[in-house]
Order: structure tokens, then sequence, then C-alpha cells
């Protein structure tokens, strides 16, 4: 199977997906062999909405930190060297917390990489947060006018009154008494209101689910505009909306002149006018997929 995608760069390679008779795979990315899982993400951004997509309201943080640093990934590929940096010294320093009895001296390194590195991921979440609004906001009154009034807060992870070099110090006796670093980018969260309150508790399903679309087509966006194309990836659309509210969602993914790829049960659910452009349908029965 031979494909072709436009980088951050706006540059065209080839994307080639070899199997052989014994089952092996091969990927191939401009003629050569593609063996890291981020060179993939970084030439194909995929973006998917499911029935787990639903996490970035009712999930844990940690659904919300991976759809944030999916855009820091590829909107700011500065921000990629800190990200890792900042894992690695989170990791150290935990680890040395667990031994036990250890000298101030020991720590200090590792707490001010840690510090210097999380104000920087801290910074570039923010920034892309704040992008991210402005894009998602004129979705949302698109897809959902009578949601009510949505708000996106970023929680850091500690006291945002101090730095996070303070907080690191303020805290370092309870994190030698727990084992680990308690504060910090890696328990940073959004926090999604409607009227002030919890998304996750005032929204209906249908609701949630265009308010998710939303935030998915603002990331995708956000990556258009640096040149990149984005794949789309839809799982069931019509579930939980009515046909007007899907016909909203389809809309604004046709206008975005990414590609998508939209499963449904019944096609009369998506808009007319599609079919018309020359729709490309596959059906599946039995497993076995067949083109219309």
């Amino acid at each position: 199977m031979q494909g072709e995608c436009r980088t951050a760069s706006g540059s065209k390679r080839a994307l080639d997906v070899r199997r052989t008779l014994d089952g092996e795979v091969t990927l191939l990315i401009g003629g050569e062999a593609c063996r890291s899982a981020a060179l993939l993400a970084d030439e194909l951004p995929l973006i998917v909405m499911n029935s787990e997509s639903y996490s970035l309201l009712v999930g844990e943080p940690a659904n919300r930190r991976r759809f944030l640093d999916w855009g820091l990934f590829h909107v700011e590929h500065e921000l990629r060297d800190h990200r890792q940096r900042f894992q690695r010294a989170l990791l150290q320093r935990n680890h040395l917390l667990r031994r036990g009895k250890l000298g101030g001296q020991e720590l200090a390194p590792w707490t001010a990489d840690l510090a210097e590195q999380g104000e920087a991921v801290t910074l570039g979440r923010r920034r892309f947060l704040e992008a991210l609004e402005q894009v998602f906001r004129p979705l949302l009154e698109r897809l959902a006018p009578d949601i009510g009034e949505v708000s996106l807060s970023y929680r850091c992870g500690w006291d945002s009154s101090v730095t996070y070099a303070e907080a690191l110090q303020r805290g370092e006796l309870s994190d030698r008494e727990q084992g680990f670093t308690q504060t910090g980018p890696q328990r940073a969260d959004i926090r999604v209101t409607v009227d002030g309150f919890s998304a996750a508790d005032t929204l209906s399903r249908g609701q949630q689910k265009l308010l998710v679309a939303s935030l998915k087509l603002a990331q995708g966006q956000l990556l258009s505009s640096r040149q990149a194309d984005v794949l789309y990836l839809i799982d069931d659309l019509p579930a939980e909306l009515d046909q007007e509210r899907c016909e909203r969602v389809c809309r604004a993914l046709s206008s975005t002149g990414a590609q998508s790829l939209i499963t449904c049960i019944e096609p009369q659910s998506l808009p007319g006018e599609w079919f018309e452009q020359g729709l490309a349908m596959f059906h599946v029965e039995h497993g076995v997929p067949s083109a219309h």
C-alpha cells in the first residue's frame, strides 16, 4: 500500500507499507525503513475520535495531559528536548528518593534540572492551550451553539503562586518521606467547565461528543496551519448524535480539507452532498469489505 504525506516543512514524502507472505510488515518513508514510532507520528499525524475520546472530559488527568503533549509534539518541535529532559530528570529524582537516606548534594542537580525543564514544558503547554482556545471557540459555537459558556483552564501541578523550583524546595521533605516527586507537570490537568460547572457532570453524552469533537478539530487545524497533513479517524460518528448534529460535524470536517475516514452503520446519517462529491464508501459485511 502506498500513499503520500506532507510534513510540517511542507515537503512531501511517500509512505509505503509492505507485507511479506510470512506476515512481516515494513513501513518505508521516502524509500527508507521507518524504525521509530516518533518519526511515523511526525510524518503522519492521526487524530482519532472514538468511544475513548470521552476520556478528555470524564477520564483521568493523564488523558488530558496526553492531549496537550500530542499538540506540543507536533506544533512546538523545539519543546521535544525539554519534555525528554524533564522525564529523565523526574525518573532520576524519583529513583534517588526511593533509595531513602541520601544527601542533599545527590538530589540537588536533578531537582535543578527538573525545575528548569518543568517550567519550559508548562509554558509550552500554556501557549498551546491559549492557541487552541482561539480555534476551539468558533468551532464549538458552530457545532453546539446552545451548550453554554465553556472554559478551559490549565492547572500546572503545583501552587502557581510560586515557581516550580520553589515548590520543589518546599515539598522536598515530603517527597523524601513519600519516595517520589509529588508536584510538577506530571500532575497537571485541564479543567473543562460549562457555566462554571464540570463539563463531565453537566453535559449530556451527545453534548460531550460535540465538545470533544471541537477540541479534536481545533487541534488538527492548529497543526494544519503549520503546513502538515492531518488524517482524521472517526469511529461511529452518528452515535449519540441526531442527524442535524452529525451533519454539523461532517461539514466542519469537510471545511478542513483534510482526509477523513469515518465509520457508521447507516450512511444516511452523513450529508447527502458528500456522496454527490464522490465520497468513497466501503461496505463491510461478515468482516469482508467491498467498495461502492
